[in-house]
């Protein structure tokens, strides 16, 4: 198993127009092999922003990196993008490996 998580903060304010974007927003996710699932967290409230998590799970890192290098993932990423100001700084991609126990 294999995650992505890329973690964002989310300018107080912005939080129901990322929200939108991404419930608009066709991932293609699904046409990938290897893909598993996606979810969008909502984390905890800040004095300046929202935290918010997009959590993939995939079969293996290579299924995650070959979607990086598809169409599927230029297609995705040329989408509508949330309103200036929404992002307080980029995201931060943490990237996880299953540990066989």
């Amino acid at each position: 198993m294999f995650i992505a998580m890329n973690r964002f903060k989310i300018t107080k304010g912005f939080e129901a127009g990322f929200e939108e974007v991404w419930r608009q927003r066709d991932s293609y996710l699904h046409t990938v092999e290897g893909f598993k699932s996606f979810s969008l967290l909502k984390g905890g409230e800040f004095d300046d922003h929202t935290l918010y998590a997009s959590h993939t799970i995939w079969e293996s890192k290579q299924a995650f990196e070959a979607w990086t290098e598809s169409e599927a993932f230029r297609k995705a990423h040329g989408q509508a993008k949330a309103p200036k100001g929404t992002y307080l700084g980029h995201p931060n991609l943490e990237l996880f490996e299953g540990v066989n126990l």
